[in-house]
């Protein structure tokens, strides 16, 4: 937990690309409210000077009455584009449960190339796609224990404390999706999943590297004591146990127990609340004008609900009421300076899943690594955050029109199946392997061919683009009607 300044050097860079572009499309948007209707200042200004480049970009970046996205929704049919995308889906949907991102990054090339979906509404296809996949995820966890330590592989407090924020995120996300044009979209992704997967990858190595001599000594007493079973280099990760736990056996600790025992139901309760209070307010706001007061006001109510609880649990945290617990900690409180950073860290975790489709696990998952969290605990934690943040985003692109029901729910059926099976045979391999930083390189190779897939195509259709001279500035969210 110490240097954690050192820890976060990706924060900065993540929330300045978040913050230019927003703080662009703010801009654009408060320029375009300022002029009076009719008029074209803009464009009488480029007339007298076409030498101007600052109103080239300008023009370049937001005419008010152009729009460069169009709705493309192929007819739902049984043919090799669904077997194709079917597999892809289900193999995108397993590797991502198993490192905790949802698989987004493989889901939107597959939408976009395969199906023949447009950007943005394969983005929120994507969202429903991560939901299924969290959901079978998180169910399937509910009944497993923390792997050194007697408590619940996820970890409700920390939860508890980033996720209100991240829920927050999300409804920034969406809208900025709504905003931003698809080679803005391409750009953060390319910079945002390569920095994160090289983290990732890194982490693993390290991990790797500490669960080595782990290894040795389990096989060690295993050979003195005939008794220690099979999975006990299993239960010694790096950066986890304490002392007193190394020392035991797979006897001492449970891995499962009922999933009514393994609930903390307050934690949950809260999150609950805040999903409800959000969905609430998205559903009277779908009722109300495009940047109405009624439709700022009902925006801004998500505020003090997502920040209310996240300072509860920040104020517990901070008071050693409630701990962090699965570092292997349990005596440490977490400082002001830190929970500020995790509930950054949640903000931005909303906003790029919101805004491009991707699990917000593509960001929480390395940050509760770097934690020193297990990385079982790490991929279950996340996912079971992503289960509320992802369900909340597919409401509102469905208030949105945003995409096809039927093709939604066919291949929410087979990211659900494919998440389910894919957490039940990594586990059996991180266990008889006795390497848990197996599921550190899944995230990371995850997100790299995210970063390429999703990078490559975004380069293709920008070119295209280009080449028929189409409009590639910024979308009006106050005009917007699917």
């Amino acid at each position: 937990m110490e240097g954690l300044g050192g820890k976060w050097k990706i924060s900065r860079s993540l929330v300045v690309i978040i913050w230019s572009f927003g703080l662009a499309a703010v801009l654009v948007s408060a320029e375009r409210g300022l002029r009076k209707p009719g008029s074209n200042l803009i464009q009488n200004a480029a007339d007298e000077s076409e030498t101007n480049y600052l109103l080239k970009v300008a023009n370049f970046l937001w005419l008010s009455d152009e729009s460069g996205y169009q709705h493309i929704w192929p007819e739902m049919q049984f043919n090799w584009q669904i077997v194709a995308a079917s597999i892809i889906g289900f193999l995108g949907a397993a590797f991502g449960s198993v490192g905790g991102v949802g698989g987004g990054g493989i889901f939107i090339p597959m939408l976009t190339l395969i199906i023949g979906f447009d950007p943005k509404s394969a983005t929120a296809i994507s969202k429903c796609m991560i939901m299924g996949a969290a959901v079978s995820t998180v169910y399937y966890n509910l009944k497993l224990r923390h792997p050194t330590i007697d408590m619940p592989i996820i970890d409700y407090d920390l939860v508890l404390l980033i996720n209100p924020m991240q829920m927050l995120g999300i409804s920034i996300g969406v809208s900025l999706n709504v905003i931003f044009a698809d080679w803005m979209v391409t750009v953060l992704l390319i910079v945002i999943l390569l920095v994160i997967s090289t983290k990732a990858f890194f982490r693993g190595v390290e991990t790797w590297k500490g669960e080595t001599p782990l290894r040795k000594e389990a096989a060690k007493r295993q050979e003195d004591n005939e008794n220690g079973g099979d999975g006990a280099d299993y239960k010694l990760l790096p950066g986890g146990p304490d002392k007193k736990t190394e020392n035991g056996t797979k006897s001492s600790l449970k891995e499962e127990v009922p999933v009514l025992e393994n609930v903390c139901w307050k934690e949950f309760g809260l999150l609950c609340f805040v999903w409800l209070a959000f969905l609430v307010v998205q559903i009277t706001k779908n009722q109300t004008a495009n940047c109405s007061t009624a439709y700022w006001v009902l925006n801004f109510l998500q505020v003090p609900v997502s920040v209310g609880v996240s300072l509860y649990e920040a104020v517990r945290l901070y008071t050693g009421r409630r701990v962090i617990a699965s570092n292997g900690q349990s005596g440490t409180n977490v400082r002001v300076g830190q929970m500020f950073v995790y509930c950054l860290f949640g903000v931005v975790a909303g906003v790029v899943g919101g805004l491009l489709g991707l699990g917000g696990g593509f960001i929480m998952g390395p940050v509760f690594l770097e934690l020193g969290i297990p990385p079982q605990v790490s991929s279950a934690s996340a996912t079971f955050g992503m289960m509320f943040s992802s369900s909340m985003s597919v409401v509102e692109y469905y208030l949105l029109n945003r995409f096809p029901v039927p093709y939604a729910l066919y291949l929410v059926l087979v990211a659900t199946i494919a998440a389910f099976i894919g957490q039940d045979v990594v586990r059996r391999v991180v266990s008889i392997l006795g390497r848990a930083s197996i599921i550190i390189f899944i995230l990371s190779a995850t997100i790299f061919v995210s970063a390429i897939s999703l990078g490559g195509f975004g380069i293709v259709n920008m070119i295209g683009k280009i080449e028929r001279h189409e409009y590639m500035g910024f979308e009006n969210l106050c005009r917007y009607g699917a």
